[in-house]
């Protein structure tokens, strides 16, 4: 029997999560699943605590051909952990991950569709009399669409939702194959992250090419808000695909927001933050539609999003008072 068997069986017998096992060792989860996987191999420190964690000797943990015993790993008075940890199979971990790249394009394109709804009521209303006949069915049509693939995602993501609220205690092979995935991914995700927010810095320059190219007319004035909002609808599409897929690693391997310590702490959705999106959202679609200015009344998102910690700030100190 190889080291990494011993110490799955050891860590049972113990009655041991892989958290629990972490904690005594002072490791991360991440490292016992790795020795587990055999991906790696604990260094003589630590081979001696697991020596009198589990009271057998060094030997019997090195040696392939010494086989644990009966009597091995005694079992110790452990505290359950809170919440009970979610067993994660090997077809589950698969299941998600595939399903989480295929919604990960369905809320991509949904936010595309949002952020482009309004281009047809501008440039109809700039160059036909049929903004309002055309162009707000128009961009009805794209909110709904973009709700419809948003309500597909959402239910296509169901069944996984525990990966964000409850302990995970992966099968067998689980973490290596991840983690080697997400690593493959992660130069890919740098470049789609890097590409986004340049796209989103260069959404102003033809807006500015074209004003000085050929002034001001009927059919710039269409045109320059139309590239500035596709430039940012491919930013911001780019972007949120991309940090979708890499959550989706995150998740299983439970990482960064994703630690058991962190979901202990998430709750629902904060009232809050909800009523002040739905203003933010009222308020810019009052002033444009008044207005006219939609090259300009996108601020809006860009002010409220630097506002946004301080109304996370303020409805947080009030929630505890």
């Amino acid at each position: 029997m190889i080291l990494a068997d011993k110490i799955i069986e050891l860590r049972k017998k113990a009655g041991m999560s892989q958290e629990e096992l972490a904690e005594k060792l002072g490791v991360s989860r991440q490292s016992i699943s790795k020795w587990e996987g055999a991906q790696s191999t604990p260094d003589l420190n630590r081979i001696l605590q697991l020596s009198e964690i589990f009271g057998i000797s060094t030997d019997t943990l090195l040696k392939d051909s010494e086989e644990l015993s009966e009597t091995s790993a005694p079992v110790k008075e452990t505290v359950e952990t809170e919440p009970p940890l979610r067993k994660v199979s090997m077809e589950e971990a698969n299941s998600f991950l595939a399903v989480n790249e295929k919604n990960s394009l369905r809320t991509a394109v949904g936010v595309v569709l949002c952020i482009l709804c309004f281009v047809p009521l501008i440039v109809l209303d700039e160059l036909t009399d049929l903004g309002d006949l055309i162009g707000i069915p128009l961009m009805f049509i794209l909110i709904a669409a973009a709700v419809t693939l948003f309500i597909i995602s959402g239910q296509q993501m169901k069944p996984y939702e525990y990966l964000e609220k409850e302990g995970i205690d992966t099968e067998y092979g689980i973490s290596g194959m991840v983690t080697d995935k997400k690593s493959k991914y992660e130069q890919k995700y740098t470049l789609s992250i890097v590409i986004g927010v340049v796209l989103f810095i260069l959404s102003f320059v033809p807006t500015i090419i074209i004003e000085e190219l050929f002034g001001e007319n009927a059919l710039t004035e269409a045109v320059e808000p139309t590239l500035l909002f596709v430039f940012i609808a491919a930013g911001v599409g780019i972007i949120t695909r991309t940090s979708i897929i890499m959550e989706g690693y995150r998740k299983l391997l439970e990482e960064d927001g994703y630690t058991r310590e962190k979901k202990a702490c998430k709750k629902g959705p904060n009232p809050v933050m909800i009523v002040y999106w739905c203003l933010v959202t009222t308020l810019y679609i009052g002033l444009s539609f008044l207005t006219k200015r939609w090259d300009m009344t996108w601020l809006i998102w860009v002010i409220a999003g630097i506002l946004t910690p301080v109304v996370l700030i303020i409805s947080n100190k009030s929630k505890n008072k």
